[in-house]
């Protein structure tokens, strides 16, 4: 049985910001050439874990190692090891690409010689070599985030953090840059990524810890996580609320808590997926509330979102915006 040697170890983080507890007691490791997904909300804690293993942020308590150097006590020997891109781009927008990534190089100590390769290497790596010489405030988000990458990894990191780096991204563009971040992890890259987003956790992470409240509540891959819940997820959808209302009302009198409502839709966990469909129809056709439409799924992470939270992570976003929590 071969063992994965852990690129980054995590043990009892704390950081606090006044009354706010951004990191409460947080563990967790990252094995070498992964993708680790931290998964929450705005506020979860996510960022402040990030910037303490970067070394930009100092832990009130707990340790943390990213290939074997303490972040605190070795900070010098952590900084050539890492690369980090955050949920915002980096660049000057008065430089042009090929600009900035030479600036990297030189702020990194590069040998002149290495610099300018590296730089056109980098910019083909990421199709933006025909816009090298173009200013990046010309550059579309998707060319910036793009750019932004290039520029964490000028210097060869051998662990890269990436801080929800497809926020504000398009579809096209968040699916070119899972496609380079699953480039780079064959390469032997390790990569922490934090993000919001349920789908890219799933579609990206070997292992996800996901955070809420500065803790962890739960640490797994994907597929075990969601093989928890069991069973398949049954989706009813009416065109009219009061509906929903009376057919949820319905169904949860026969099945329980297993039921649960979300404005027009009504959603039911079920370990006999068909016998329950059947059930649930029979019950509905009885009180004359047939569904517009009808949807038999496997549980997602939103649904271990819920699970564990008791609230769904797109609520968690919207609560934590509305509350101005932004320690991330």
């Amino acid at each position: 049985m071969s063992f994965v040697s852990a690129a980054v170890i995590v043990e009892g983080l704390k950081k606090r910001y006044g009354e706010v507890a951004a990191l409460d007691g947080v563990d967790f490791e990252v094995g070498e050439g992964s993708v680790f997904g931290l998964l929450g909300p705005n506020g979860a804690g996510k960022t402040t874990a990030v910037r303490v293993l970067a070394t930009v942020l100092v832990p009130d308590e707990g340790r943390a190692e990213v290939l074997g150097h303490d972040v605190v006590r070795d900070a010098r020997s952590v900084r050539p090891l890492i690369g980090l891109a955050g949920q915002y781009a980096a660049v000057d927008g008065n430089l042009t690409g090929q600009e900035n990534l030479r600036l990297i190089g030189k702020l990194a100590h590069l040998a002149r010689g290495v610099i300018d390769g590296r730089a056109t290497e980098l910019l083909e790596r990421f199709g933006l070599a025909q816009a090298a010489d173009r200013t990046v405030r010309t550059y579309s988000g998707g060319m910036r985030r793009r750019l932004d990458l290039a520029a964490a990894l000028v210097h060869n990191p051998r662990v890269l953090f990436l801080d929800e780096p497809t926020t504000g991204l398009d579809i096209q563009g968040r699916s070119e840059l899972w496609d380079m971040i699953r480039e780079l992890v064959g390469d032997g890259t390790t990569v922490l990524l934090t993000t919001q987003y349920l789908e890219e956790a799933d579609k990206l992470a070997d292992r996800i810890a996901v955070v809420d409240g500065g803790r962890v509540i739960a640490n797994d891959a994907p597929s075990a996580l969601k093989a928890r819940l069991g069973g398949t997820v049954i989706e009813l959808t009416y065109e009219e609320e009061p509906d929903a209302v009376r057919a949820w009302e319905r169904l949860a009198g026969v099945f329980g808590d297993a039921v649960e409502r979300e404005g027009l839709l009504v959603r039911q966990k079920s370990e006999e997926g068909a016998r329950t469909l059947m059930e649930a129809l029979r019950s509905l056709g009885e009180g004359d509330l047939e569904p517009a439409r009808v949807a038999v799924r496997d549980p997602s992470l939103d649904d271990v979102f819920l699970n564990l939270t008791g609230r769904r992570a797109q609520e968690s976003k919207q609560e934590m915006s509305t509350a101005g929590v932004g320690v991330g």
